[in-house]
């Protein structure tokens, strides 16, 4: 199950709080239910697969292959259909239907989708050129990219020059996204950080590919520990001075009620 991806929606980001006192940001996406169209076995192409339908589409938006497909398997057509590569076939069957609870043991993910378009951008936004300089000469092309050739030899713009153009709007994939929590009843996740694409972006989600650096998280959770720890001393310390306070109170009580007794 390890393989499997899931599609959903980006709602927005919100906030969360640890035990411990800290807010994270956090995105928050609703999951779309996948349901098992294709079994692929291991002797037709070599190795074990099933394919995932997400989302509903009308039947004349489909080409005649497709709709010969769909006919096959008696199923509604879908607008996406991804493949999964699976360890044993045997656990699925057509018709199942998939949903967060894949990610139920999974810390974390990888989710692609596509960011916010920017339009024709120069270099000092595009890929944060510090620009010409303000005087000393300069007049009209502050904000250029300065020189973008060299001299008869190689007389030439190499290619993949960094220049103006159109940013954003492009199909990106985030690594290692933190699961912070996840709604099985309302079929949202909440991942840790920000991921490309504006509200209602569709968003595809995958168990994450690269090893995470075990370093990093063992010095995330110490750090975490010594915050605990410094708030439970802070909590005993609380609790001591309210004590010795109500003890003080005590004895001025009593201190008062003897002398009221000397005094009749």
């Amino acid at each position: 199950m390890k393989n499997i991806g899931l599609i959903g929606t980006k709602i927005g980001m919100s906030r969360e709080f640890l035990p411990i006192g800290i807010s994270i940001p956090v995105t928050v996406i609703k999951i779309e239910k996948g349901r098992v169209i294709d079994l692929i076995a291991k002797d037709k192409r070599g190795y074990d697969a099933i394919k995932v339908g997400f989302g509903k589409i009308k039947t004349s938006k489909l080409t005649k292959s497709m709709k010969g497909f769909y006919s096959k398997k008696s199923t509604e057509p879908k607008k996406y259909l991804k493949e999964y590569r699976v360890g044993n076939i045997s656990n699925f069957k057509e018709g199942n239907e998939i949903g967060l609870e894949i990610f139920k043991d999974v810390r974390f993910v990888d989710v692609t989708s596509k960011s916010i378009g920017k339009g024709f951008a120069g270099v000092m936004k595009r890929y944060n050129f510090s620009g010409l300089r303000a005087s000393h000469g300069v007049s009209v092309s502050h904000r250029s990219g300065g020189s973008t050739g060299q001299r008869q030899d190689p007389g030439k713009v190499f290619k993949g020059k960094k220049m103006p153009g159109h940013m954003g709007d492009k199909i990106r994939t985030t690594l290692n996204l933190e699961v912070i929590k996840s709604d099985l009843n309302n079929d949202l996740i909440y991942l840790k950080g920000s991921i490309p694409g504006s509200k209602n972006t569709l968003v595809f989600l995958r168990n994450s590919v690269k090893k995470i650096n075990k370093k990093t998280i063992l010095e995330k959770n110490k750090i975490f520990e010594k915050e605990d720890e410094k708030q439970k001393k802070v909590s005993v310390t609380k609790e001591t001075t309210s004590t010795k306070v109500e003890q003080k109170k005590e004895e001025i009580a009593k201190k008062i009620e003897k002398k009221d007794i000397k005094s009749e």
